[in-house]
Parts: structure tokens; C-alpha cells; sequence
């Protein structure tokens, strides 16, 4: 019998350095872990767009670095002409993904930073210093919230993710997977159900790799086999991540979240979210946000081969929907959120600590 890997160091998936930025190349995974280096934030336009890095935290701190590497490389000889040239990247990284609202919160806390600065220097180094300080927070918020939501697991609970919502979608140690980490980190014992979420395969390629990286057990299942596994009455939970949480508690994560709830309601597992605060959007309505269109090679093709007869049209829609009378609570850094969503979401909208 193989020997189980041994632990080793968190894995970092985006890391500033010496004025540029490292990614862990999340396309080339699990067969390699593979980092390239972004020199300006074209790169980082590229990378976003490509999924080389993805995951809604993951996107905002890339962005933020984008505009770091926008400043650090400008060769703008007033205050206002750098402005000009950080509005032209902030645009450009900005347009990279509609739906992930960490990528505009990232992108607008940098942004408001800069416009504090009096001179040339003092606007790159506060635009730098903004974007490390988002990565660093990441990493403690989500040891924070996997603290809080390590307490709703038990040795030897089983657990069903969905996508990827771990050190790899984030800027280390993960939302979702990071409760089932805090759980480990705490003495318990617990088993992940890993969905291969189609058709960019994140949780076959992404999430697998990254779990048995930390030496947690976790089985890989088909789309299609949640609503059979939880039928045997043996998950004790769902844990997913978020990409958009709304005011009124809904919940934008990958396609595929939406039935996986509506599955474990039948099925009465409860169902959580685990999200930091940059991921709420407080302001727009449901109708407004838009659900991002991928290629339809996506579906049709695996790789290069064509999977579908020709001439048949495909639908690729990213994200999908679960509404808030599915959720049994929203884990964050704060504490857990618990139904009615709109009004406990209130309460930290008005800097109130949450239950």
C-alpha cells in the first residue's frame, strides 16, 4: 500500500515578490505545481482571464497586485498622470470576470488608498502596501473563519464540497476547505466527498490535489452521484465557498451549487457557505448581477477532442443561484450567519459583531 504524503508547507497561491507577482499556474495542475511570475498587470489581465489563478478571493488579491505591479512599473513623472495610468489598469483587470465580486472590492480598496497619496511616492507605496495588506488579511480571515466553522464538525464527519474553495482559490489555508483544515488542525477526523465539478473539472484537478498535499483523506465522486451519496444518510454536511453573497442571502458560487442544495434539503443535510465579508455585496439586487458566459469548447471538447457530435450548441454558464431559504448558515470571519440572512447580514453591515 502507497505511504500517505507527508505534510508540508501551506501552499501560497499568490505571493508578491521583489516587485512581481507569483502564481501558482492552477491550469497545469494536478499532473505539475507549476508558478509563473507576472511582471505587469497585463499579466495579471491574462492570468485572470486564462483561470491560471481563479477562485474569488484568489482574483481580488490578484487584481490588487495588478494594480501594485501598475504603480511599481509606472513611469509617470506627476501624481496625475500615474492616476491616469492606475484608472487605465484598474479598468482592464477589472473587466477581466463579471461575477466574482471579490475582484471589485479588491480592485476599489487600492484604488481609494492611491487617491490618499500627495505625490508620486507616496501613491505607489500606499498602492503596494494596500495590496499586501488585502493578501496578508486574506490569510487570517480564513484561519479565522475555519476556527468558527471547525465547531460544526465532529470526528469522523463525512463532508461534501463542491468546486474549489480552498488555499488555491484564496491566498492560502481556503474558505470552505479551510473549516475542514481548522477541523484537522483541531484533533478531528474528517472525510471530504470531492465533486469533479464540470466542466473545468476544479474539484477533480484542484481540490483532490490540494487535500491530499495536506494528508486529508478525500473521495472523488461524480456531478451527478450527490443526490445517491447523500441518499445513504451518511454526510453530515455541505461546504461550499462563494463567489457573491447578497444582502438578502443569496448565494452566486459555481455552477452546480444550486442543486446540491436543493438535494441536501431533501435530503435534510444541512448546507453551509463559508465566505469572508469581502465577498458580500450589500448594494446590488438579485436581478442585476450578471452570471458569466464561458467558452462552449468547455463542454463540447475535452481538451482538443471534440466529445459532441458537430453542429450541437452548448450552454456554459459559470455560476448559478441558491437561494437563501436553502442555506443553513453562512460561515465567515466574524462568526456564522444564521437564517433570517437579511437580518443577521444587518448586523455586520452595521459594524456589529456576528453570532
Amino acid at each position: 500500500m502507497a505511504s500517505a504524503p507527508r505534510k508540508r508547507k501551506m501552499l501560497q497561491t499568490v505571493i508578491w515578490k521583489e516587485g512581481s507577482v507569483t502564481l501558482v499556474d492552477q491550469t497545469r495542475l494536478p499532473a505539475r505545481l507549476v508558478y509563473i511570475r507576472c511582471k505587469k498587470h497585463e499579466d495579471i489581465v491574462k492570468a485572470i482571464r486564462n483561470m491560471v489563478v481563479r477562485g474569488a478571493p484568489a482574483i481580488g488579491i490578484s487584481a490588487a497586485f495588478g494594480l501594485a505591479l501598475a504603480a511599481s512599473n509606472s513611469r509617470a513623472k506627476n501624481p496625475t498622470n500615474l492616476m491616469k495610468e492606475l484608472d487605465t489598469a484598474y479598468w482592464e483587470l477589472r473587466s477581466t470576470r463579471p461575477t466574482a465580486i471579490n475582484l471589485f472590492w479588491g480592485l476599489d480598496r487600492v484604488m481609494n488608498k492611491a487617491k490618499t497619496g500627495t505625490n508620486l511616492h507616496e501613491i505607489k507605496d500606499r498602492v503596494i502596501s494596500e495590496a499586501k495588506k488585502i493578501a496578508q488579511e486574506d490569510i487570517q480571515n480564513n484561519m479565522a473563519m475555519g476556527l468558527n466553522g471547525a465547531k460544526l464538525l465532529y470526528d469522523g464527519d463525512v463532508v461534501i464540497t463542491h468546486c474549489n474553495a480552498g488555499a488555491l482559490a484564496t491566498s492560502a489555508y481556503g474558505t470552505a476547505l479551510g473549516v475542514i483544515r481548522a477541523a484537522k488542525e483541531a484533533g478531528k477526523s474528517v472525510k471530504v466527498i470531492a465533486t469533479e465539478t464540470r466542466p473545468v473539472m476544479q474539484g477533480s484537478r484542484l481540490t483532490t490535489f490540494e487535500l491530499r498535499y495536506d494528508n486529508i483523506d478525500v473521495t472523488l465522486i461524480p456531478d451527478t452521484a450527490v443526490g445517491h451519496i447523500m441518499s445513504k444518510g451518511e454526510i453530515k454536511c455541505v461546504i461550499v465557498g462563494a463567489d457573491r453573497i447578497l444582502r438578502t442571502g443569496h448565494v452566486f458560487n459555481k455552477i452546480g451549487t444550486y442543486q446540491i442544495a436543493l438535494m441536501a434539503n431533501i435530503h435534510k443535510v444541512p448546507f453551509y457557505v463559508a465566505a469572508p465579508l469581502s465577498s458580500f455585496d450589500l448594494k446590488s439586487k438579485l436581478e442585476d448581477v450578471p452570471i458569466e458566459e464561458r467558452r462552449a469548447d468547455e463542454v463540447l471538447k475535452i481538451g482538443k477532442k471534440r466529445i459532441a457530435a458537430r453542429g450541437v450548441a452548448a450552454l456554459n454558464p459559470a455560476f448559478d443561484v441558491t437561494p437563501p431559504e436553502l442555506v443553513t448558515g453562512i460561515i465567515t470571519e466574524k462568526g456564522i450567519l444564521t437564517p433570517p440572512f437579511e437580518s443577521s447580514i444587518e448586523l455586520f453591515s452595521g459594524e456589529q459583531k456576528l453570532s
